[in-house]
């Protein structure tokens, strides 16, 4: 929904390409040199201090001598120029890799407090009962319209509440209506200091995090990170005895000061990743570390009523085109199931919808 955007510097880096080469150095120190001392010749001659027959030509007046110099210093110029590009440790390979960041990247941005209010709307339409999570975001737009930013921002959010109520969705809604792309790490399932931030090179699995990963693929310095029950992430040790944990990776990236020149250990340069916005998830509050906790807004969601199940059911129905004969047996299996008391959840739903979808989808057999 979110048209406009702008563009941020993102990094300090001067790539390679816009470097001069070593002839084109060469070649100015050497015509710098020749005028040097024509004019230096031109005046000595019109003062009487050299005769005209003493006139060194153009062609002779920079020897080979001259040349060998001239090399020696554009070769020293140009290591001076590498070595202050900030790219000057990486790899060749490493440095290709970094090319989608050249001149800066988009990030969306909310043009009018309008505009805030219609993503909000939107929003709360399709999954109402996560109005605490909404209103919250919305106030973010509105002030990043209000205040004229580059981009989108609003406060870093940790969603607790039942399994299947709907967190996660929720985010992907959220970045859709924001036209911002996404990138979904399961603090459970894989070491989540590592997934959001990478490994340092020297390491035998080193990589970049899923956040740079993003940010180069998706060419946008502000996508929406969504982490996936983080008060379960459990802490790393390395075999010599490091430790590495979610919260000492996410504190640097959740603070917009410190984030504006984060350093990202594969690669070891310096990115702004303010423009990041942060959606994590929790079933409870135990286990959530308190630094994290203190840097996010922290909403307690209640748990789904049968008529909130049904009223998604309807809105997802028509977003995905069923036709209403589908939506009304998908209304009669919810009943059924809400009479059970089968434990329904946002997830029960959605399987049920992708089940329709494909039924009404599936061709007829003759």
């Amino acid at each position: 929904m979110t048209q406009s955007q702008s563009k941020i510097p993102f990094h300090d880096l001067t790539f390679y390409d816009d470097l001069p080469k070593l002839r084109d150095v060469e070649a100015r120190l050497k015509t710098f040199l020749k005028a040097t001392r024509e004019r230096a010749q031109r005046i000595a001659i019109e003062a009487g201090r050299m005769a005209d027959e003493d006139r060194v030509y153009s062609y002779d007046i920079v020897n080979d001598a001259d040349m060998r110099r001239i090399k020696i210093r554009s070769v020293r110029y140009l290591e001076r120029l590498h070595s202050s590009t900030g790219m000057y440790h990486l790899a060749e390979e490493n440095r290709v890799r970094l090319t989608p960041i050249k001149g800066g990247l988009p990030v969306a941005r909310i043009a009018t407090e309008l505009e805030a209010d219609e993503i909000a709307v939107a929003l709360h339409a399709e999954m109402p009962w996560m109005a605490p999570a909404t209103e919250a975001v919305w106030h973010g737009l509105r002030a990043s319209a209000r205040e004229g930013l580059p981009g989108l921002r609003f406060s870093p959010l940790v969603l607790v509440g039942s399994p299947g109520i709907g967190k996660s969705f929720w985010a992907r809604r959220l970045a859709h209506y924001l036209s911002v792309p996404t990138t979904m790490i399961d603090a459970t399932g894989e070491p989540a200091t590592f997934a959001i931030v990478g490994s340092q090179r020297g390491w035998s699995s080193a990589t970049p995090g899923k956040l740079m990963q993003t940010v180069l693929k998706e060419r946008h310095g502000g996508p929406l990170v969504i982490v996936d029950e983080v008060e379960k992430s459990g802490d790393i040790h390395s075999s010599r005895g490091t430790r590495h944990s979610l919260t000492d990776a996410l504190l640097p990236l959740l603070e917009r000061m410190t984030a504006a020149t984060w350093e990202c250990p594969f690669f070891q340069i310096k990115c702004d990743m303010s423009w990041v916005n942060w959606v994590m998830t929790a079933n409870s509050r135990r286990g959530l570390p308190e630094p994290v906790q203190s840097r996010c807004l922290v909403l307690d969601l209640a748990d789904l009523t049968t008529d909130q199940l049904r009223h998604f059911a309807q809105t997802e129905g028509a977003r995905r085109c069923l036709p209403d004969p589908a939506i009304a047996a998908l209304m009669d299996v919810l009943d059924c199931l809400a009479i059970k008391n089968s434990g329904l959840s946002l997830r029960t739903v959605s399987r049920t919808l992708d089940r329709a979808q494909t039924l009404v989808c599936k061709p007829i057999l003759n």
